[in-house]
């Protein structure tokens, strides 16, 4: 087992709150987690997609009564949307008894039904946790394993597969699971073979700008049903929407957002791409590697920076821009991929107008440098590290 840092914020949110919901995607390793955490306290453990545990629920406050002195997983939570009401009232009893904290772990593998309904019946007893794929800190450090890492994508199955085609082709069997039976649990009853297209089409422009009539026009729908249909990817965990940066400096400023596929991997499943040679060689490599970094650094960054990009008319821009906060600030992060990275003359401007508290420039190298006044060269490991630390 991959120990993954986000064990310590789950202990820390059980110690804290009656119920914790952890959120990811599927197959990310959120059942392996709680398992692990289950060793460390008394717990019960349900998986609400086997009959025979949703069965024991069909008089949940009896049946949960019996364990108020355990920790209750509830695996796929979705199942049951209902429980929600009785887990109000199993840890409003708990919390007269001065059981307060630590009462359940729930996990989901969607930010929609979930948050939408743990938000009507449990608010106040409910912290939430996301949980994303493998990301460059949970892997050894060597520039071997965190080429693996980018190739094959942070899904712990994919990313330990035996050789790049057993993880391919992992990677393949995912994304037709997510397609024929995860997503019309979700969301509206749409074609797999339509939202396959869209799939491949926002891999394809990898960390573009979202042009719902474009992706429209290509998939024979209309543009407010692709933006649906993103929010759906978004809402599954699988799409990231990154806004762009607003700020009063009198420029015309981009307002549409950039659009990425989170995982790398899927990335790669999406366009056919197995190995690192042929991902060498292919158009998407730049916006590829762009997509994986932010996905790291925005893994490692503390609870409440805000990310967003910096885009004008006039063409200054910033891949990245993070806001700490807390009197720490902007940073102001561009993304190169190759041993000899040199910024843009765009980010030079965006610069002026945002004057950023520190400027980075990630590559894909592991020397950091000074490049220029107030610019760092800086590999994707330390510069993680360094928000981690927060």
């Amino acid at each position: 087992m991959i120990n993954r840092r986000i064990i310590a914020k789950v202990h820390e949110a059980l110690d804290r709150q009656a119920a914790v919901a952890l959120i990811g995607p599927r197959q990310v390793g959120k059942t392996t987690l709680a398992l692990a955490i289950a060793e460390t306290r008394p717990s019960l453990y349900l998986d609400l997609e086997a009959m025979s545990d949703r069965n024991k629920l069909s008089d949940p406050e009896l049946f949960l009564r019996e364990h108020e002195d355990k920790l209750v997983i509830l695996d796929e939570i979705h199942r049951v949307p209902e429980l929600f009401q009785s887990l109000r009232g199993l840890i409003d009893q708990g919390r007269r008894k001065g059981k307060r904290t630590g009462r359940f772990l729930i996990l989901g593998s969607a930010a929609i039904d979930l948050l939408r309904q743990s938000g009507e019946t449990l608010a106040g007893r409910i912290d939430y946790v996301d949980m994303g794929p493998l990301d460059a800190l949970e892997v050894d450090g060597s520039g071997a394993a965190c080429n693996r890492l980018w190739l094959r994508g942070g899904f712990p199955d994919s990313f330990l597969a035996k050789s790049d085609t057993d993880s391919f082709l992992l990677r393949q069997s995912f994304i037709r699971t997510y397609l024929e039976r995860d997503v019309p649990q979700f969301g509206p009853r749409i074609p797999a073979e339509t939202l396959e297209r869209l799939w491949t089409m926002l891999a394809h422009n990898q960390g573009g700008l979202l042009n719902a009539s474009r992706l429209a026009s290509g998939l024979s729908v209309s543009a407010p049903t692709v933006t649906s249909y993103v929010g759906l990817l978004v809402d599954l965990l699988l799409v990231r929407r990154l806004s762009p940066f607003h700020v009063n400096t009198g420029k015309r400023l981009v307002k549409s957002p950039k659009v990425y596929v989170r995982d790398s991997g899927l990335v790669h499943a999406l366009l056919g791409i197995r190995s690192l040679n042929e991902l060498a060689g292919h158009p998407v490599v730049g916006p590829s590697w762009e997509g994986f970094v932010i996905e790291t650094l925005l893994a490692a960054a503390p609870e409440g920076a805000k990310a967003s990009f910096y885009r004008t008319g006039a063409g200054a821009e910033i891949d990245l821009v993070i806001d700490l906060g807390g009197g720490i600030g902007l940073w102001a992060i561009e993304i190169k991929r190759g041993l000899s990275p040199k910024p843009e003359r765009g980010f030079h401007h965006a610069r002026e107008d945002l004057k950023p508290a520190r400027s980075f420039l990630v590559y894909s190298g592991a020397d950091r440098y000074p490049l220029a006044e107030g610019i760092e060269v800086i590999g994707l490991q330390e510069l993680a590290q360094e928000l981690a630390a927060f």
